[in-house]
């Protein structure tokens, strides 16, 4: 129960952030977005101390370990396989129109003899 009521508190207070930002005149702009951003910055701590907010934070950290985990192609292999996508895509290209090619043919020519 009291998650919920900080997770409403955090919609509140970033929903008082945009009304602030948009009751302020335009001539206001640094205290327009120091509003926002402080609004924001609240919401983002009242999150921080509930509990889907920790399970958040656990989730990024555990997120960050992992991909450090990731082993990253070299520069060689980058550009090897690259160009393996590029030529597949120009054989498949070519494919396709010899397939386009034939079948008007067939349809127009041969069949409906529109030439």
């Amino acid at each position: 129960m009291q998650d919920k009521l900080k997770l409403g508190l955090v919609g509140l207070l970033v929903a008082a952030g945009v009304v602030g930002f948009y009751l302020l005149p335009e001539t206001q702009t640094v205290l327009r977005v120091l509003v926002f951003v402080a609004s924001v910055a609240a919401g983002a701590a009242v999150f921080w101390f509930s509990a889907p907010g920790r399970e958040f934070v656990a989730y990024a950290q555990e997120s960050l370990v992992e991909a450090r985990k990731v082993v990253w192609p070299s520069r060689k292999e980058t550009t090897q396989m690259t160009m393996m996508v590029f030529v597949f895509v120009f054989v498949l290209a070519l494919f396709m129109w010899l397939v386009d090619s034939s079948l008007s043919w067939l349809f127009y020519d041969v069949l409906l003899r529109r030439g």
